[in-house]
This record gives structure tokens, sequence and C-alpha cells, in this order.
């Protein structure tokens, strides 16, 4: 697959290879194309991308010689991994039973009339992203929820706005 031949598939217009590809080669190479090492590589897809587009699965695939099936149910299985990109700020809301007890629905729904998205959805500016979770192990602070890796915690629907203005 290192001499992958294909166009870009990014919005820039370049016509060339996609940098984040070729980045994602030589982390497989830099593994010894290691198949043990498919979490470190699944991470750093992860990290190059903010998402496991299905062309990265399919160089990982290649590369590894690994049925895409398995790359998928790895990706699946794992929360921390995400088939679909985020926004800049994703944010994550606590629906666990804490949570949602000390009223994380009320919070999510906020989000979602203050950013016109519904979960799994990300902004027209790629800006935010909202996803819902279960407990994130921060109990003591319900409601929840999460910024990239910012907890905010004792939420009221009230202090969602002021929140996210300083993200913009």
């Amino acid at each position: 697959m290192s001499e992958n031949n294909e166009k870009c598939q990014c919005q820039c217009g370049c016509g060339g290879k996609d940098e984040r590809e070729e980045k994602l080669v030589q982390i497989i190479k830099d593994c010894n194309y290691d198949k043990s090492q498919l979490m470190h590589i699944l991470n750093e897809t992860q990290n190059i991308f903010g998402y496991i587009p299905m062309r990265a699965q399919k160089i990982i695939s290649e590369e590894l010689g690994i049925p895409m099936a398995e790359i998928y149910g790895v990706i699946t299985f794992y929360s921390r991994f995400s088939l679909e990109p985020k926004g800049k700020y994703n944010i994550a809301v606590c629906l666990g039973t804490a949570c949602y007890v000390k009223g994380s629905q009320g919070i999510l729904d906020k989000l979602k009339e203050i950013l016109g998205i519904d979960v799994g959805g990300i902004t027209p500016d790629g800006k935010f992203s909202l996803e819902a979770t279960r407990c994130i192990g921060a109990c003591g602070l319900a409601p929840v929820m999460t910024i990239n890796e910012e907890v905010y915690g004792k939420l009221d629907p009230s202090m969602i706005k002021d929140i996210l203005e300083k993200y913009q």
C-alpha cells in the first residue's frame, strides 16, 4: 500500500495524496507491520483524522493483512473510536443513572436546542458535535457533560449557553 496512487479524498481540491494517509502508512511501518499493534494504530488513526474513516480502515487492512471485518469489530467495540467525524469540540452528555436522575436529559435537550443538532450530529461549521454517553465516572458531579477533555458538573440547563460561549 505504500505506493498508493489514489487521489486525495479531502475537500481541499489539491488532487494529490492525503498527507494524513501517508502519516498513517508511516505509523504502520514504524510498528513493523505488527498485527498486535492494531490498537495503537487505531488510536493514532483516530488522532490523525479525528475519527476512523473507511479509507483508513482499508489502508490498515491492506498493510497489516487483517480483514476489514476484524478492524470494524474492534472500532465498534471500543467507544473511544468513532466512524463518524466529530466537531472541533465534541460534547458528551452523561445519561448514566446518577446523571439521568439529576436531570442530564434536560442538559442534552438544551444542547440540542442551542446547537440545532441531534445526538450524533455535527454543526454545519464543524465546530460542535454531540453525543450521549453512559457513565463517565464523575457521579458525584452529576449531571455531567464533557467538552473534549474538560468536565462540567453539577449542571443546570441555564448554564449551557454560557459554557458554550467559551468555545465560540
